[in-house]
């Protein structure tokens, strides 16, 4: 049986532009913590030689499994000049 908190945690899918001008896209459930984990060089292995990291897009889902399918769909479905397009139309 699947417990629910009094206060939903929110889970995040976000893009960040790397040093380097490349896009590295994740998923969290603590958006500003995992920034500045990116940034500490503590992030993923990805990112620790581009620093420092910049978010440039994010999105908030009330459900681990749908940010989950998100991040995977974004990482493995969307081209760079259409994550582009992504990060254009929430600036």
């Amino acid at each position: 049986m699947k417990t629910v908190n009094a206060t939903r945690e929110k889970h995040y899918v976000y893009i960040v532009r790397c040093s380097d001008g490349t896009l590295y896209t994740g998923y969290t459930n603590d958006l500003k913590k995992r920034i500045e984990t990116h940034n500490l060089g503590k992030g993923a292995k990805y990112t620790r030689s581009r620093l420092p990291v910049e978010l440039v897009y994010s999105e908030s889902f009330d459900e681990k499994e749908q940010a989950m399918k998100r991040e995977w769909y974004i990482k493995n479905r969307l081209t760079r000049a259409q994550k582009m397009e992504l990060i254009e139309s929430k600036s």
